[in-house]
């Protein structure tokens, strides 16, 4: 292959290791919290004495009746902390380097996820350190999806985007199954180990990603990437490269501009906050991410312990079976990217499975628990129609706004695009766990009615890009019949 080709896949693998470093490294407080606040009744009566109290297993300070408002208060400190660093994460991504943004920000969000699970080696039970843990963790990995998909972007058109990005972006399902079952080998035997093995593993991860990531196909030669090496400039000032042809192996152009060189061309500056919210679709997908984030990151954080209070597993095979969901979710946005690639409607691949999700999550609540084999089933398609949308919304559609006509080439906004949208979506992630924590104790039917509220908004908010889209179809379909001419 050439050397542009082998980069491409070498930023795909990187990029896709990156992030489910990330998505591995936040899974662990869904996985724990049964531990936190488990059965201590099934446990036998304290060793310890003689009281009658059935916490006292339980790791303080959630041993009270309202442990689950407090669960609720550490998701929503770190997801409020995301949503509001996502913004500023954008900005920050299009101006430094995004190989030391990325892999800065891996080494820091490996440091505090270690450090919230230090608490138990270190016995703490204040609630206000795992909160400023997990603000901290939620500002530090706001650097990870601005990133990545800014690479992807740089090295990917928009041919076959949504497939391409579709498997790609399987990598926050994986990150989320690995996650599960790396803090499940630890959840009921030593918790503290569930963080802190992730918190190492993307810690690595980052040390690999700042070796070896290529973050543009400029960067690349017929040498290794230029930020390991010497430019070509620095080795030979002839030797450049010219807009009319590329280099040759002996180093001089297709075309000899020896006695005409050309000034490089002044990079375009990067978009603001609000230029990037004028391109048309914005705002529109923005929206519906955040109500599809919601119901997304609910699972995400609240679906271990709905199984253990529902079906009355054990932690960890609420873990294991909780996975299932995110093998849902890698087919979801596989099939989502390969759809809204043939027919070319975005939105209208969101819309229709959000319209299909709703039931299912109804039907899922009310007879996913009768039986293991539909259970397994259940939250497989579940998990398909919920972050289907979500994965083609924060990969293709982003890089294709990010790229969009109206910036006239200026691919300076790929990063600020992709921060606004995630981030306003990450409003929806914030909420999604905190309204799942107030309103579970009323009884988890409520819990899913809620979820399905969102879904359907989700929808109703992409009807006018929808309805652009089903024009656009028409009219094509008019000019391929001699009906208008082109």
């Amino acid at each position: 292959l050439p050397p542009s080709h082998s980069y491409r896949g070498l930023t795909l693998v990187l990029t896709f290791l990156s992030y489910s470093s990330y998505h591995l490294s936040r899974k662990p407080i869904s996985i724990v919290k049964s531990q936190l606040h488990p059965n201590c009744s099934a446990l036998g009566p304290n060793p310890h004495n003689d009281s009658n109290s059935t916490t006292w297993c339980s790791w303080a300070p959630f041993d009270g009746d309202n442990y689950k408002e407090l669960f609720g208060a550490l998701d929503n400190a770190f997801l409020v902390a995301y949503a509001i660093g996502m913004f500023i994460s954008g900005i920050f991504g299009e101006r430094l380097p995004l190989r030391y943004y990325l892999s800065g920000g891996m080494l820091l969000s490996g440091f505090f996820t270690a450090l919230f699970g230090l608490g138990y080696f270190w016995n703490i039970h204040v609630l206000w350190y795992f909160i400023v843990v997990q603000v901290c963790n939620g500002l530090v990995q706001t650097t990870g999806w601005p990133a990545v998909v800014a690479c992807v972007g740089n090295w990917f058109g928009k041919g076959k985007r949504g497939l391409i990005m579709g498997i790609w972006n399987s990598h926050t399902s994986v990150g989320n199954i690995l996650g599960s079952l790396i803090a499940g080998v630890w959840v009921s035997s030593a918790w503290g180990l569930s963080f802190v093995v992730p918190g190492i593993i993307i810690t690595v991860a980052g040390i690999i990603c700042f070796f070896f990531l290529v973050e543009y196909p400029e960067d690349v030669d017929c040498d290794p990437p230029l930020h390991h090496v010497m430019t070509i400039s620095e080795k030979d000032p002839e030797a450049v490269t010219s807009k009319e042809g590329p280099l040759s192996l002996s180093g001089q152009s297709s075309v000899d501009h020896s006695h005409n060189p050309k000034e490089p061309a002044e990079e375009p500056e990067a978009i603001s906050f609000l230029g990037a919210l004028r391109i048309p679709g914005v705002v529109e997908f923005s929206l519906c991410l955040l109500f599809a984030k919601l119901v997304s990151y609910t699972f995400l954080y609240w679906l271990p312990l709905y199984i253990v209070n529902v079906a009355h597993f054990g932690a960890k095979e609420a873990g294991d079976l909780s996975t299932l969901f995110d093998v849902g979710g890698i087919l979801g946005g596989i099939f989502a990217g390969l759809i809204s690639d043939y027919t070319g409607g975005r939105a209208t691949t969101c819309c229709v499975m959000l319209i299909i999700a709703a039931p299912m999550l109804f039907l899922y609540n009310h007879v996913g628990q009768n039986g293991i084999g539909i259970s397994i089933g259940m939250l497989i398609i579940c998990g398909a129609l919920v972050n289907g949308p979500y994965a083609l919304i924060t990969t293709a559609v982003s890089a294709d706004l990010g790229t969009h006509e109206s910036l006239k080439g200026n691919a300076k906004a790929l990063s600020t695009v992709t921060a606004i949208i995630d981030g306003t979506g990450s409003v929806g992630a914030a909420l999604g766990p905190l309204l799942a924590g107030l309103i579970s104790p009323t009884g988890w039917n409520n819990v899913f009615y809620m979820l399905i509220a969102a879904d359907v908004l989700a929808c109703l908010l992409l009807v006018r890009v929808v309805v652009k889209e089903a024009r656009g179809w028409c009219g094509y379909m008019a000019r391929q019949r001699g009906y208008v001419v082109a």
